[in-house]
């Protein structure tokens, strides 16, 4: 029976134009009779004038309604612009109904009814779209196949979810809001009242049993959205949020639109919004090359470049499978034909000086390196070769070939390195900000974690889980700052705009982000609670630290035009002094053993902490070994 009352309005009135023009006639005869009776004191005079205008009343009326688009049914939908709409209709129904009646000489008229059957019949379609809305939200809400959710926020998100609740055939009933503002408190939202505030959730719960909690805070920040999760996993219940501002203000949320939380809600900081109009301006029309396109830094840089019409894209990366991957992601593209994948080494010197002489690149992004530090601690030769002199290498050849500007992407692990993945960023921040009699505008872009990357903690993590595996952490108290592949890629791209020569740009990133913290997130996300997931500590990895910087104390941060880009500005190596040990780093490389390199990498940096067994009894340290093996 419920279930036949909840879906009456619908069997009535959607898509039934005859039954609606019916019924709404009935309504304005009804309305008519009845002020007649109000003016007669319940008596029906001149029973000839009141049927001969009837007909001319109810054409009048089902045209004017027609006119603001009211013959139409789902009237359990309607709102308050329903009801303005009603209001224009009848009045513009009531002055040609007037005029008409004048025209016809029918002065006889009661002029107090034109008033009277205006009130009546305004409120009485105004109240049957309300009881047809009343009827089926009532009936929706007592359902036992809905789901019910309570929503954290009270506010305008807040207000459009209800309403997109309260639709037809949504599946969710609203049992309450919470909300930190006092002056919400037990107010009521579209019928939905506001029970409490966030932190009362358990207790709320025990009164008000909720399958679900909704987050309808969109503007929060990582801070706020982490203590509505830590809330939420107190209380154990699934929870979910809604999309961003932007697309509630434009109306484009429903209820189909609810997601899952993700990481990147949780970042501790509003996610960044680039003004890229300057990047189209200075990407479009021109050659731009990108190395490690394959990558997901590399692959976002691509996406990215394209939406700015280059005059063609170059994607350079030795990694086949995944610049193929890359080729299928950017077929779709409208400008697909002006991309050129080309599977290569940077260290090849031959290959990308034919590359580049090929292509004659204006501009290139340099996200091509060995980046695992653990890796790179059991391979130091090979995190130098192609970390340094690849970078090396394809500065010259940039060059030769005239290329406008060179943007390296650095990373945090370049701030007093502990491994030789930091090391070697850090050199080859050095290297574009001392080379000189370059006519090529050298950047350096610096930046934390991406969420999500390749072999990443969070994919990690996430194949742990997936694998109904302890998650494994090194330390409990590790901590990285992170950003979104989006922004990182974003940034990377107003580098080429915003830094001047030999600069290296960082982001405003907030605060670095507990890796224990994250991994109870992602278990939450997951469905799965921690009594059913492990934790395990495996100790620090050789090279890897428990905190990250995004400067040194010898290192001066300077504002830009951008308000969450800064600069950093170290102070400046001799170029002469910087290549000679380059030179001698080179030839450390042919010396058997990472003792010699990690060497020199130190006398380059000082600030170069290597771990304490980096250098054995078996490995040559002679400085005067790697001198000779450099002049010859």
């Amino acid at each position: 029976m419920k279930k036949f009352l909840s879906n009456l309005p619908k069997l009535l009135f959607e898509n039934r134009p005859w039954f609606i023009a019916s019924f709404q006639a009935l309504l304005v005869l009804g309305s008519l009779v009845l002020a007649w009776l109000l003016r007669f004191d319940f008596s029906l005079p001149f029973r000839h004038l009141l049927l001969w205008t009837a007909p001319i009343l109810i054409a009048v009326r089902l045209s004017s309604l027609r006119l603001f688009n009211l013959h139409r049914g789902w009237w359990h939908f309607s709102g308050v612009s329903e009801a303005l709409n009603i209001l224009k209709a009848v009045t513009l129904g009531t002055i040609c109904f007037y005029l008409i009646v004048i025209s016809l000489g029918l002065s006889a008229f009661p002029r107090s009814v034109y008033l009277l059957e205006a009130v009546l019949t305004a409120g009485l379609l105004s109240g049957g779209r309300l009881m047809s809305r009343v009827l089926a939200e009532s009936m929706r809400r007592d359902s036992k196949t809905s789901k019910k959710v309570i929503i954290i926020g009270a506010g305008f998100a807040a207000q459009m979810v209800i309403r997109e609740i309260a639709h037809s055939g949504s599946g969710y009933c609203v049992l309450g809001c919470l909300d930190d503002n006092e002056s919400k408190l037990g107010i009521a939202i579209h019928g939905v009242t506001v029970l409490g505030r966030t932190e009362e959730l358990p207790a709320i719960l025990a009164h008000y049993p909720a399958d679900e909690v909704v987050i309808a805070v969109p503007s929060a920040t990582g801070e706020q959205m982490q203590r509505f999760i830590e809330i939420c996993q107190r209380a154990a219940i699934p929870f979910r949020t809604v999309p961003a501002l932007g697309e509630i203000i434009n109306g484009r949320v429903s209820i189909r639109q609810l997601r899952d939380v993700r990481l990147e809600d949780l970042l501790g900081r509003e996610p960044v919004e680039m003004d890229l109009e300057p990047v189209r301006r200075e990407i479009e029309g021109k050659v731009v090359l990108v190395t490690g396109a394959a990558g997901s830094i590399g692959s976002e840089l691509c996406r990215q470049i394209m939406r700015h019409d280059p005059l063609q894209l170059v994607c350079v990366d030795q990694n086949e499978t995944g610049l193929f991957y890359l080729q299928q992601a950017l077929a779709g593209d409208r400008k697909r034909d002006s991309a050129a994948f080309c599977v290569a080494d940077i260290n090849d010197e031959m290959r990308m000086r034919r590359l580049f002489q090929q292509h004659v690149p204006s501009i290139v992004f340099h996200a091509a390196a060995y980046k695992h530090v653990p890796m790179m601690e059991e391979n130091v030769q090979e995190a130098v070769k192609n970390n340094v002199f690849g970078l090396i290498n394809l500065l010259e050849i940039a060059e030769d070939c005239g290329c406008e500007s060179f943007i390296l992407i650095s990373s945090d692990k370049a701030v007093n390195p502990t491994s030789v993945m930091g090391a070697t960023k850090r050199v080859g921040e050095l290297i574009l900000s001392c080379r000189s009699g370059s006519a090529m505008s050298c950047i350096s872009v610096r930046f934390g974690n991406v969420l999500g990357s390749n072999g990443s903690v969070v994919p990690l993590l996430q194949q742990q889980l997936e694998a109904n595996r302890p998650l494994t952490i090194t330390h409990p108290e590790i901590k990285r700052y992170f950003m979104t592949t989006r922004e990182a890629v974003a940034l990377v791209l107003e580098a080429s705009t915003v830094g001047e020569r030999g600069d290296i740009l960082v982001l405003e990133m907030g605060k670095q982000i507990s890796i224990v913290q994250l991994a109870r997130t992602l278990i939450q996300l997951s469905g799965k609670t921690e009594n059913q997931v492990s934790i395990q500590f495996t100790g620090l990895r050789p090279g890897e630290k428990l905190y990250e910087e995004l400067s040194s104390a010898a290192e001066e941060i300077v504002s830009t035009d951008r308000p969450k880009i800064k600069r950093v500005r170290g102070q400046r190596r001799e170029w002469p002094l910087l290549a000679r040990r380059l030179e001698e780093l080179r030839a450390s490389l042919t010396v058997d053993g990472a003792g010699p390199v990690r060497s020199k990498l130190r006398e380059i940096l000082p600030e170069y902490i290597s771990p304490a067994n980096g250098l054995t009894e078996h490995e040559p340290t002679d400085s005067h070994l790697i001198a000779t093996v450099a002049q010859k």
